[in-house]
């Protein structure tokens, strides 16, 4: 839970913020892929700056169960 709990915190979200809500689930999964990002970004000045030179590039994705589907966030 300590992981997670920063992400649970940062999302905002109006209707039941339990585990056993799906959408607030994936509200969170999703800001946590973001927290992620920020933080390799942060945490990390050889990546950060390989980014910065165009030499990588530095994303956060979430993949679907059900689907198969790949979604990439931008950023």
């Amino acid at each position: 839970m300590a992981k997670i709990k920063p992400a649970v915190e940062a999302t905002p979200y109006t209707g039941e913020r339990t585990s056993k809500n799906y959408a607030f689930v994936d509200a969170v999964a999703r800001k946590n892929v973001g927290l992620t990002v920020a933080n390799i970004r942060r945490d990390s000045p050889v990546l950060a700056a390989m980014e910065a030179s165009g030499a990588i590039k530095i994303a956060g994705a979430m993949y679907n169960l059900e689907t198969g589907v790949i979604d990439f966030f931008g950023g």
